[in-house]
């Protein structure tokens, strides 16, 4: 089974109604009891020109050092949301990334598995 497959997996629950920040800790500490390594928060530099520069890109959780997980909390996704996360993805030479939003009735139709190629 791929990872994005079992972070998708490993969400089981509803947490409607908690902020993002909220509902990515409780998860990220559920992917951690399961065994899955990650880093919440983790910054990204940009390089400009041989310069780094801290624009202040920081990504929600990064899972296995594989995974990038953006975790949101809307009435529903917007295309912005879509663009943070293949951004990431981009500055980050990652190839996978899941979108999640909890504020969906079913948690399945709220998780967006987005892969560049």
């Amino acid at each position: 089974m791929k990872l994005s497959e079992q972070l998708s997996k490993f969400t089981e629950g509803s947490a409607r109604g908690y902020s993002s920040l909220v509902t990515g800790n409780v998860y990220a500490e559920n992917w951690s009891y399961r065994g899955l390594p990650f880093v919440r928060e983790r910054g990204l530099p940009l390089e400009y020109k041989g310069i780094k520069l801290d624009c202040g890109y920081r990504m929600d959780i990064l899972v296995a050092n594989r995974v990038v997980v953006e975790v949101k909390t809307v009435d529903a996704l917007a295309p912005i949301h879509d663009a943070q996360l293949l951004t990431y993805l981009r500055l980050g030479g990652w190839n996978v990334g899941l979108l999640i939003n909890f504020n969906v009735v079913v948690l399945k139709n709220g998780i967006h598995r987005r892969i560049l190629g």
